[in-house]
């Protein structure tokens, strides 16, 4: 079947993945309508769909306020508008009038239909994109407006996509909500009726809410049910509006910006949106998180097929007190734990003592480092790891060279007060002289200093968000901010093809598909409690891969939570995703730094399944019973089940837990123990997972398939 098909004199157009048919049209308005989104079609099948476009219920109703491609502002239309245009008159609205489609093969395996249109009054050309790949059910969307004629326009509102649902017996809103060191708390409620909308004002992706949204209509499970979800591939402030309306429908729209910017359009200039890209399967949470995770490893991520090396970053161990010697005694502990990347955070540059003083001035400290970063980056390669340094590049304090001589290149507006969040003052990356300033200095560091691996965070959200003495600085800044940083990233990666990067902003802030495209991993919360870290892990997992999910073992009583758990229990929580160590080796007992060596090789047997393999969930961290994952090889070979336990749970059974993502009919075999399973056994019966009895407790077990297949009869 092609993935892209047109059904002769109906205006269909027919989208196929593997397991899923998208199909819209262009109605006798010229506007694109959507007709299906769900389990796969023939195009004879789809042509079954079109129905006429029916009159309005009542003059107060107007056009159906879910069902069209990208609902403008404009005509009878009342619902939340993905395009909404100002034009240089104060006027406002658009009219379809299609001027021609393109079906493009930009790449083997992959097909891409361009919808193109006009408004019928004004010069502002429309262009609609979609992208199937036959390896994925996940479609990509984004729009583009051009601005053709000779006045200036503003766009309002221009979202990449709307997405429309089949009218259900009730919908269901997945999504996550948090704030700092609690981020991605997953909430699953009814969608109410009329609109709700998540977004970020904060000019980052935020804590608080992320671009991604999944619906179904209530009865969807972790391994059963329709699911429609879709991710917004985007790092500065977004929008997603749902509606669910009187009729019995739901649709969402989402892309940049939030209430009250615009993106001004001067002659000739075009406005490309970032991908909304969306996905529909019948397989519940769990497959749509399968689905999201095989994506982002085959199509966002620069290097997703490498395997992530065990880290140590030094700041539970030192806070600001950094200097070469120091650093050189934890790499040499960290070496010994079988770590294979070792970073220097925050405190290495400039004055750099505490977080009043230093941000801008990014030259090794003179007195903790007198002979540069050089050094250090030799003895920590000498030592069989790779070296890597913490860097904040879009901030500034006041406290510094940078900012006395250049106090114009922060964002601000002239006579207002310069609010100032954990002493400092957020760069305008917008600006081209502070994007080459940044990418100048950064380049010359990990040239230098021989850095493999930057830590890029990025502490407080926008304010005072101006951009003065630019035409239209004010609403440019929120755009040209994120897409320059994505430059910086993509020319710093071209120079230095071996340096990864992993996206930071006070842990959760910016983890996003827009992102991962040019880093390599993310920080998912300051917050290293392994207990809070099996739901914020959770929540992050629903779509965004373990491959990318950094997670550190650190010291007791944990800092944020005063809580004490056990270091096995730390490690297989860190183990779920990117394992990390960030605690105070020197304060380590010699047991612990056996128990930890002895942990990091066990890692290490079974990280390809971590990073590589299919995720399910069994038991989720919100019941009394154990918290359980379980990561299978694509090809059943084997799977690795972590779980963890809050404490003995009096008159909670201690029941199995059913494996998915095994080989029919084979035999497993139990690395540690010996032990050899049914797999007919562990999918409809269960695994008995031996946890230990009393508090904190947690396993980690590595089934592989016997060699013979283990072929039942």
């Amino acid at each position: 079947m092609p993935m892209i098909s047109r059904v002769p004199d109906t205006g269909l157009w027919v989208l196929s993945t593997p397991r899923t048919s998208y199909v819209l049209r262009v109605d006798d308005t010229g506007a694109p309508r959507h007709v299906a989104w769900g389990p796969q079609l023939t195009v004879a099948q789809a042509g079954d769909l079109l129905v006429p476009d029916g009159e309005p219920a009542s003059s107060f109703e107007g056009r159906a306020p879910v069902g069209e491609e990208l609902p403008v502002d404009g005509g009878t239309r009342y619902g939340p508008p993905s395009l909404q245009v100002r034009y240089a008159d104060g006027s406002r609205a658009f009219e379809w009038q299609p001027t021609g489609h393109r079906v493009l093969e930009p790449a083997p395996g992959t097909a891409e239909l361009v919808l193109e249109f006009r408004d019928r009054l004004h010069p502002v050309h429309v262009a609609l994109h979609y992208t199937v790949r036959e390896d994925t059910d996940v479609i990509e969307r984004h729009t583009v407006v051009r601005n053709a004629g000779e006045s200036h326009v503003d766009l309002l509102r221009a979202d990449s996509a709307a997405w429309s649902l089949p009218a259900l017996p009730d919908y269901r809103i997945s999504h996550v909500t948090g704030q700092w060191a609690a981020e991605s708390r997953l909430r699953r409620e009814p969608l109410p009726h009329g609109e709700t909308v998540l977004t970020s004002r904060r000019g980052i992706t935020s804590h608080h809410a992320s671009p991604w949204v999944m619906l179904d209509d209530g009865d969807a499970g972790e391994e059963h049910g329709r699911v429609w979800s879709a991710a917004l591939a985007w790092s500065g402030s977004w929008r997603v509006t749902l509606q669910r309306t009187h009729d019995g429908r739901a649709g969402f729209t989402g892309g940049v910006g939030h209430d009250g910017t615009s993106v001004p359009l001067a002659p000739g200039e075009e406005f490309t949106s970032p991908v909304f890209a969306g996905l529909f399967t019948d397989g519940g949470f769990g497959a749509a998180s399968r689905a999201w995770h095989a994506y982002t490893r085959a199509h966002v991520l620069p290097h997703a097929w490498e395997t992530a090396p065990v880290l140590y970053n030094s700041w539970e161990a030192t806070g600001f007190d950094v200097d070469e010697a120091s650093q050189l005694r934890l790499a040499e502990r960290a070496a010994a734990l079988g770590v294979e990347l070792y970073v220097v955070d925050d405190g290495w540059f400039g004055t750099r003592r505490d977080d009043h003083a230093g941000l801008g001035d990014w030259t090794p400290a003179p007195k903790r480092f007198p002979r540069g970063l050089g050094p250090l980056a030799d003895r920590v390669h000498g030592l069989g790891m790779r070296f890597g340094v913490w860097v904040e590049p879009e901030m500034v304090n006041p406290d510094s060279d940078l900012y006395r001589a250049h106090p114009d290149w922060v964002l601000h507006i002239p006579g207002r007060t310069r609010s100032e969040l954990r002493n400092q003052l957020v760069l305008n990356f917008a600006r081209d002289d502070v994007a080459d300033w940044a990418h100048d200095w950064l380049a010359r560091l990990v040239a230098e200093a021989g850095v493999d691996f930057l830590k890029w965070d990025m502490n407080r959200a926008f304010s005072e968000a101006g951009w003065s003495g630019q035409p239209d600085g004010h609403d440019r800044l929120w755009t040209g901010y994120v897409h320059n940083l994505y430059g910086i990233l993509d020319r710093l990666r071209a120079d230095h093809p071996g340096l990864r990067v992993e996206t930071c902003s006070g842990g959760g802030g910016r983890a996003d598909l827009g992102i991962l495209r040019r880093t390599d991993q993310a920080w998912t919360s300051d917050n290293t409690d392994a207990v809070d870290r099996l739901v914020i892990q959770d929540g992050f997992g629903q779509v965004l891969p373990a491959r990318v999910m950094s997670a550190w073992v650190t010291d007791v009583p944990n800092q944020f939570t005063g809580r004490t758990v056990p270091l096995r229990y730390r490690f297989h929580a860190a183990m779920a995703g990117l394992l990390g160590i960030g605690g105070d080796l020197n304060r380590w007992s010699q047991e612990e730094l056996a128990e930890g060596a002895e942990l990091v090789a066990e890692y290490k047997r079974v990280r390809h399944l971590v990073q590589h393999g299919d995720l399910y969930r069994p038991a989720g961290p919100r019941g009394e019973g154990p918290t359980v994952v379980q990561y299978s090889a694509g090809d059943g070979a084997e799977t690795l089940v972590l779980a963890w336990r809050r404490g003995p749970g009096r008159g909670v059974p201690d029941a199995p837990v059913r494996l998915r993502g095994l080989t029919p009919g084979a035999r497993y075999r139990d690395a540690r123990t010996g032990a050899v399973h049914h797999a007919a056994v562990l999918e409809a019966y269960g695994l008995r997972l031996g946890l230990p009895v009393g508090d904190w407790s947690s396993t980690a077990v590595h089934l592989v398939r016997v060699a013979d297949a283990g072929r039942e009869d």
